[in-house]
């Protein structure tokens, strides 16, 4: 049975996307008005742009209140962007994805309000506009993943993803980097959350350019050994640390 849940936080990272941003906020749009009986905020963390893409974003933000920007001052990372956001989320259900308009966000619509039985829905692309060989690098890490934290779900780091806000809440995430679609699937796991897949279109990116190289790769290894530890052999120093930081964000970037 779904849930009557109609509070929405769309919560999506951006960094040098000045030129996908009109398409992006007309995006949302559509999303509002498709979704207009509920109540949604779109919180965009510009993470250190250098292209004018944040004052583009808060100036087509003064008529719609809706839009909540939040900058950094410098570059952090894109999970740190969307640490950013999560602790800034004030309603029920959380949905991130990106900027780079590879993903329709209408499509969230008819997928909400969640079941009962799901405490994760996970987008997976049913065909991706990627270059062969970042195919063949999410390929293998997928693999990787599958293997290390014993996760099923086939599209790990798509970023098309709901969470209720109350089990985000409860996860101390220390990713900074696009391993965070990852370190959420698997912590997901290990406290056995009830994650559904659904099949999302993926369109070919038409501005801006991504950040992730095959130089990445290396890092990328280092990044899942590390995380495995960190999982399931946690330091409690450094967890207690983490989630004092995240509590300390969310009193700052929430409010009363």
């Amino acid at each position: 049975m779904p849930i009557a849940e109609s509070r929405l936080s769309v919560v999506v990272p951006a960094y040098n996307e000045y030129e996908t941003v009109p398409d992006f906020i007309a995006q949302c749009d559509r999303l509002i008005e498709l979704m207009s009986s509920w109540t949604i905020e779109v919180i965009v963390v510009d993470d250190g742009s250098t292209d004018g893409g944040s004052d583009l974003l808060k100036m087509m933000g003064s008529d719609r209140p809706w839009l909540r920007v939040i900058r950094h001052a410098e570059n952090r990372g894109y999970g740190r962007a969307l640490r950013t956001g999560f602790a800034a989320a004030r309603h029920q259900l959380v949905f991130y994805t990106d900027a780079d308009n590879q993903f329709d966000l209408t499509e969230v619509a008819p997928l909400l309000p969640l079941r009962e039985d799901t405490d994760l829905l996970a987008g997976f692309r049913v065909y991706r506009f990627d270059p062969l060989t970042r195919l063949v690098a999410s390929f293998v890490y997928n693999r990787l993943v599958r293997l290390f934290f014993r996760v099923q779900v086939r599209d790990v780091d798509c970023s098309f993803k709901v969470i209720r806000r109350e089990k985000l809440d409860r996860l101390v995430l220390m990713s900074d980097d696009f391993f965070i679609d990852t370190e959420i699937v698997a912590r997901a796991r290990k406290w056995n959350w009830q994650i559904r897949e659904v099949g999302v279109r993926h369109y070919p990116r038409r501005a801006g350019r991504t950040t992730v190289r095959p130089s990445d790769v290396p890092r990328t290894l280092r990044t899942i050994w590390r995380m495995w530890r960190h999982i399931y052999f946690p330091n409690r120093g450094e967890h207690l640390r983490l989630s004092e930081e995240q509590e300390a964000a969310r009193a700052e970037l929430r409010g009363p």
